[in-house]
């Protein structure tokens, strides 16, 4: 622990290479998400997901060769751990309009397709039921709360700051969503409820860790008047570096054992978390102060040029016209 004890890294100096690997990172989310799509839950989607529990171990090539005749692209996925013998089936809502069927009858169609088959004995354990209006509701309100929460954080900040901070606050909150859903694409998992549940967390986490170092450098603009911005951003960066290190580590520790032990209905919730910390921790250490910094320099710089005198020829030439008139 004797990383954290004055601790005096010069964080400012890596703030470009941070902004080009975050850059990286979200461009290759977004082709990903381009090339293979974002797949929605079904809490957006809307249609019909059966789990069930088999008396013996069955494979994923026999439960999808069972639902096949249902017709359409049907999901198979093991839900759980092997030995649970749970597989999770989904049947698109699509699919089921195209058919004539209600979301129930859906789910009937799923069991009898089983049934059917030939598998050993099976229960229902979860069956989950959403209508396209509720998904595109859902989806909808989804959308306006990451928005209103973000929007209101700007606002805060800065009041209470600068707007300088602010918009660096934002960006680094704007990155850390972009950070997760490339990640979510990386490794294929829906978007639901749950996941949206973590991002707004994530929103007001990474927010809370980057307020706390704009409170620093605040308090470090009266006691450090000689120093440039740049000092005095990474002067506070480092005085709250032991704080924003134990915070996340502590809060990955606990998210960690809800990924491990907390089954297959939270893992996407804790996985979006996980990447939310460990981006939000990266965040406010590298890009908030970083496009803080930069903005304060380019509207000083602009403001230092507005109030600049006018150059002696062209006051000359003022003086002429103004003589000649």
């Amino acid at each position: 622990m004797q990383i954290f004890r004055n601790p005096n890294y010069n964080f400012i100096r890596w703030r470009w290479h941070a902004i080009v690997l975050s850059l990286l990172v979200v461009i290759a989310g977004a082709a990903t998400m381009a090339t293979r799509g974002m797949p929605l839950g079904i809490d957006f989607s809307g249609g019909t997901i059966v789990v069930v529990q088999f008396d013996q171990a069955v494979s994923e090539d026999q439960v999808r060769r069972a639902v096949t005749n249902v017709g359409g692209e049907v999901g198979v996925q093991r839900y759980g751990e092997a030995e649970d013998r749970q597989w999770l089936i989904r049947l698109p809502q699509t699919l089921a309009r195209e058919q004539g069927a209600s979301l129930e009858q859906g789910s009937q169609q799923i069991e009898q397709a089983l049934q059917k088959a030939g598998l050993p004995s099976f229960q229902v354990i979860q069956r989950d039921l959403v209508g396209p209006v509720i998904g595109a509701e859902l989806q909808r309100r989804g959308v306006y709360a990451t928005l209103a929460s973000i929007v209101a954080i700007m606002i805060y900040i800065a009041v209470r700051f600068r707007f300088t901070f602010a918009v660096g606050a934002i960006v680094a909150t704007f990155h850390d969503i972009f950070v997760t859903f490339a990640f979510l694409a990386f490794f294929g998992y829906e978007l639901s409820l749950n996941v949206v549940a973590a991002i707004l967390t994530i929103t007001g986490y990474s927010v809370n860790d980057t307020i706390v170092v704009f409170d620093r450098v605040r308090e470090n603009l009266r006691s450090m008047r000689r120093d440039t911005l740049d000092q005095v951003v990474n002067t506070s960066v480092n005085q709250t570096l032991s704080r924003t290190i134990i915070t996340a580590g502590t809060t990955f520790l606990a998210v960690l054992s809800l990924y491990v032990f907390g089954g297959e209905v939270l893992r996407g919730f804790a996985f979006t978390m996980l990447v939310g910390i460990i981006s939000g921790t990266y965040s406010t250490v590298f890009i908030a102060s970083a496009i803080a910094i930069v903005l304060s320099h380019r509207r000083r710089a602009a403001v230092a040029a507005a109030a600049a005198p006018a150059r002696p020829e062209t006051r000359g030439r003022k003086a002429r016209g103004a003589r000649a008139s």
